[in-house]
């Protein structure tokens, strides 16, 4: 629900930050925080036209920030949809006793009355296009032949293809119509279908589907489907279908029961019976790190048993290596592969598969979106370890050629737009936020003067210099600006007793800050004295800061 807030307009207001307080922040360190900024932006204690109204401004902003932190309703909303979440067209009919799990609940049928307007205007497409490749001539020579192909070029095809795709349209809040279709070839002959299905969610346990059908190789389909939460821990799902051809009606039935486990572990029983009657049983254990999956299955006419794992790493790029054991009548199979993210709406990955008799294929799989491009590519008919070296090596180096010599200098220069594009948009904004910034710093040069004296008295905290925004830190980035700015007022400014805190919410916000490299990675970084010894901290923007720290101390060897 909150990403909905995001769409329409950012704010970034923090008014944890411009307190400097805590999330956690009790009543009581509210009003010491509210108090200290108020002496600071009083306006009648400047006397200078510009200075009061640049006070007045800011006491402003100060108070609208207690006055949301410190009513709990209104915190509530503002700690699950930010500043935005106060402003949502129906709030004004709330009231004003309702409990934060009741003001969730207040917003949420709210914005489903929004997702209901929208409704109409949602689809979810999903697209598959399968190329089938033979390249066995790549490796399957044989002797009689060889002296006729010298000098020639080995013949690869495409011998099948399959286009597929899918769209939902909402009919109400409960009833959804998918049509989908599909389109394939193989060696020459191809035929195609279309379904038409109407699923209606009949309550929070469970949903209904009837299917209709129709396509030139298999004739007319009549199906139907129910899904059902038999206990929160287990559900079944039943399908059972007509088959119209000229060679008469053949039904089939599929039942599936699955349970909990445990947390991350589903077991799974399905029956089928029709064409390709069998038994299957599987245990699927999923977490944040790997996928596992074992099952065995006995049927006509395959019965095999499997066993896959994947490992998750926890990388930004999602990186998944897998392999897999399939045995059965039909033979042996053992597959392994990886995946790897690329963008922010595409994956790709690879799969080799060596088998007796299948032989050693390579499948390449597209992720962009709700789109998949499948590619498997047949490379012999025997177990060659030149083909399955190829296989394996082939596809990692393209990939790293690619990945350095396109899709990284691509990615860059997305992000680069992305944050002009930002900045931008932002700019008038940071525009503000810094003259508000720099009529802060003037507002607080008294009350720093004052804090300097007190501290020099006792040999306390003395901030000599502070700068925020983005560093310049690794010598492969040379080429790149430094942007920073100047906070060492601000940062004085919020010295008491000798003591400085900053909570973990981004500095940008502080009073007498602003965001001088919007979308970049920001740091704060702090010389200070304390009983007359040098200190020095570099801080992350979003990490909590507390000096004097003994740690900070300089070497004065060094």
């Amino acid at each position: 629900m909150a990403s909905a807030l995001d769409d329409d307009e950012i704010c970034n207001d923090d008014f944890y930050s411009l307190l400097n307080v805590r999330r956690e922040a009790t009543q009581e360190e509210l009003k010491a925080a509210y108090r200290r900024l108020c002496m600071l932006y009083h306006p009648d204690k400047h006397r200078d036209p510009e200075l009061k109204r640049q006070a007045e401004t800011l006491f402003n902003l100060v108070h609208e920030a207690y006055e949301v932190l410190s009513d709990p309703q209104a915190r509530a909303i503002y700690d699950i949809y930010g500043k935005r979440g106060l402003d949502v067209e129906g709030w004004e009919v709330v009231e004003r006793k309702r409990s934060p799990a009741e003001i969730r609940e207040e917003y949420e049928r709210l914005q489903r009355e929004r997702e209901d307007r929208r409704l109409q205007q949602r689809t979810n497409p999903k697209g598959t296009i399968s190329v089938g490749i033979d390249a066995t001539d790549l490796f399957d020579r044989y002797e009689e032949d060889f002296e006729d192909m010298v000098g020639g070029i080995p013949h690869v095809e495409i011998n099948r293809m399959q286009i597929s795709q899918s769209i939902e349209a909402p009919l109400t809040t409960k009833d959804t119509a998918i049509l989908s279709g599909s389109l394939s070839t193989h060696n020459g002959n191809g035929g195609g279908t279309i379904n038409l299905a109407l699923r209606r969610v009949t309550s929070a346990k469970g949903w209904g589907e009837v299917e209709l059908g129709a396509g030139d190789t298999h004739g007319p389909l009549f199906g139907m489907k129910i899904f059902r939460n038999l206990t929160p821990r287990c559900f079944v799902t039943a399908q059972c279908g007509l088959q119209f051809s000229s060679r008469g009606v053949r039904p089939g039935v599929t039942t599936v029961l699955a349970r909990h486990l445990d947390k991350n572990t589903m077991g799974y029983l399905q029956w089928r019976w029709g064409v390709n009657s069998s038994m299957n049983t599987s245990i699927v254990r999923d977490t944040k790190s790997s996928h596992f999956t074992l099952a065995v299955q006995l049927g006509i006419p395959h019965t095999f048993m499997m066993m896959s794992y994947q490992y998750k790493f926890q990388d930004e790029d999602q990186t998944k290596i897998k392999g897999s054991v399939k045995s059965g009548f039909f033979g042996t199979v053992v597959e392994y592969g990886a995946e790897r993210k690329i963008s922010r709406h595409s994956v790709v990955g690879a799969t080799v598969s060596v088998g007796v008799p299948q032989g050693v294929s390579l499948k390449i799989k597209l992720n962009r979106a709700s789109q998949t491009y499948f590619f498997p590519i047949h490379l012999t008919d025997q177990l060659l370890p030149s083909a399955v070296f190829y296989a394996t090596v082939g596809p990692l180096v393209f990939y790293l050629a690619m990945q350095q010599l396109i899709i990284r200098p691509y990615m860059r220069a997305q992000k680069e737009q992305e944050l002009e594009k930002q900045r931008e948009s932002s700019a008038s904004n940071i525009a503000k936020k810094k003259q508000e910034a720099e009529a802060a710093v003037l507002l607080m040069q008294e009350s720093v003067r004052r804090i300097i004296e007190a501290e020099e008295s006792r040999m306390g905290l003395i901030i000599l210099n502070a700068w925020y925004g983005k560093f310049v830190t690794d010598n492969s980035r040379k080429h790149e600006r430094a942007k920073v700015i100047d906070v060492t007022v601000p940062l004085q400014c919020l010295v008491k007793d000798s003591k400085l805190i900053l909570t973990e919410a981004a500095k940008s916000g502080l009073p007498g800050f602003y965001d001088p490299c919007v979308g970049e990675e920001k740091s704060l970084k702090v010389l200070y004295q304390f009983r007359g010894v040098m200190h020095q901290v570099l801080s992350g923007d979003t990490e909590p800061l507390r000096i004097p720290k003994q740690s900070h101390r300089i070497d004065t060897d060094t």
